[in-house]
């Protein structure tokens, strides 16, 4: 009788859809729940074994066997990368992405955390696909390798990874639960030098000295900074400077990184850097040649649709996630470019004691400790809920694709934001 008033069947609708919802959501709890020896012993053996960008070897066959044993459709060595992987779950509804890093940094290991990235996105994937069916939506859990300098998602994005994808995300750890990284656009920039051999001490006067050339340009940078924006920054090594003191050095080699808010801001100071090393060249008599490494990386567009909800579902785990103007952790990411393409978040979570900066020792130790523990099992539940909330119909992803659709010059399928 009751069934036959008006609205009464919407009513039954929408109450059928919250308790599928919720049903979902504890199931995806529960799943991580499940999940966390496996998650938290993962964590541990690729922080205990680092691997720099395009070795990770050892991560990409133990988080691949994690998911081949859990029944996904798995593809090892993806895109033509060694190791990168895609797991898929879910034959129908929006596509959700659940992004993985585990490259480590030269000399201080897993300073940046990415054993937490890679198991927190895992365990998010994992709780995601065992509702994906249910909920009438797609997972695929991408390990994206070589972020730190290499481009790893640049390279995926190029070659198909997030075609079709309706929206991208991952967490990053960090001393603090944050919405976002405070994100660069970044330019590497390679440079060589080359001069002319003599002996230092019978005959100076023959040589040309490519390091002077290398010292000079790097004092032409640090004159440059004091007339840069406060949000940019600029930073280099040399890497070749010299065979021995009593030889005029023939040839010298830097690295540079430059960063600005934008990517046509680090486009332009770019060039000026070039013309400061080139100025060094020419008062020291010597040549130089410069490269513009890539894949260069965007600044990161969060979607900030996305990222209330991930914080929302931060919430009911008990942590409060605060504005990065509260508390900034600046860097920058190849999911920058990611985010150019498709709706995507970064938000970071809290691993280390406050004040402990990324990229260093410190933060290394404690992204084994139990506190980043915890934030990987939170960042894997949160995540997942996340997903839930692009699947549920509830118009998450509506208002994600809408104001991707109107942030500035990034326009779905426009090849110019690739």
């Amino acid at each position: 009788m009751g069934t036959n008033r008006p609205g009464w069947g919407l009513y039954d609708s929408a109450m059928a859809d919250a308790m599928t919802t919720d049903h979902a959501r504890q199931r995806v709890l529960d799943r991580v729940d499940e999940l966390a020896d496996t998650l938290t012993t993962a964590s541990h053996r690729i922080h205990a074994e680092p691997e720099l960008g395009f070795e990770e070897h050892a991560a990409h066959d133990l988080l691949t066997g994690i998911l081949d044993d859990a029944g996904l459709d798995l593809v090892r060595s993806a895109y033509g990368l060694d190791t990168a992987f895609q797991a898929s779950a879910g034959s129908q509804g929006p596509l959700v992405a659940v992004l993985c890093e585990y490259d480590a940094l030269p000399g201080i290991g897993h300073a940046c955390g990415h054993n937490i990235i890679a198991t927190a996105g895992l365990g998010a994937g994992l709780a995601a696909a065992a509702v994906c069916e249910e909920m009438g939506g797609q997972i695929r859990i991408l390990g994206t390798p070589a972020e730190e300098g290499g481009g790893g998602k640049v390279l995926m994005l190029e070659r198909g990874a997030f075609d079709g994808v309706d929206a991208a995300m991952m967490v990053h750890p960090a001393d603090a639960d944050l919405r976002n990284i405070t994100s660069l656009a970044v330019q590497q920039i390679r440079v060589v030098y080359t001069g002319r051999a003599a002996h230092a001490a019978a005959a100076p006067e023959f040589g040309r000295n490519a390091l002077d050339a290398a010292v000079l340009g790097y004092v032409n940078v640090a004159a440059l900074r004091q007339h840069i924006s406060p949000e940019e920054r600029i930073h280099g090594i040399f890497t070749e400077a010299g065979q021995r003191a009593n030889i005029v050095p023939e040839r010298a080699a830097a690295s540079w990184y430059v960063r600005s808010p934008d990517r046509a801001g680090a486009d332009e100071l770019a060039q000026r850097v070039v013309a400061c090393l080139e100025a060094g060249a020419l008062a020291s008599g010597c040549t130089m040649t410069h490269k513009l490494i890539q894949p260069s990386y965007n600044e990161v567009r969060d979607n900030q649709a996305l990222l209330d909800a991930y914080v929302a579902n931060s919430a009911t785990l008990g942590r409060h996630v605060m504005p990065a103007d509260d508390h900034q952790v600046v860097g920058s990411t190849d999911l920058g470019n990611v985010s150019y393409l498709v709706p995507s978040i970064h938000p970071m979570i809290k691993t280390a004691p406050t004040g402990t900066a990324i990229h260093t020792t410190e933060f290394a130790a404690a992204a084994v400790s139990p506190e980043a523990d915890e934030a990987l099992l939170d960042g894997a539940r949160a995540m997942a809920m996340t997903v839930l909330d692009c699947w549920s119909g509830g118009g998450l992803l509506d208002a994600a694709r809408d104001e991707f659709a109107s942030s500035a010059g990034v326009r779905e399928g426009d090849p110019s934001t690739t």
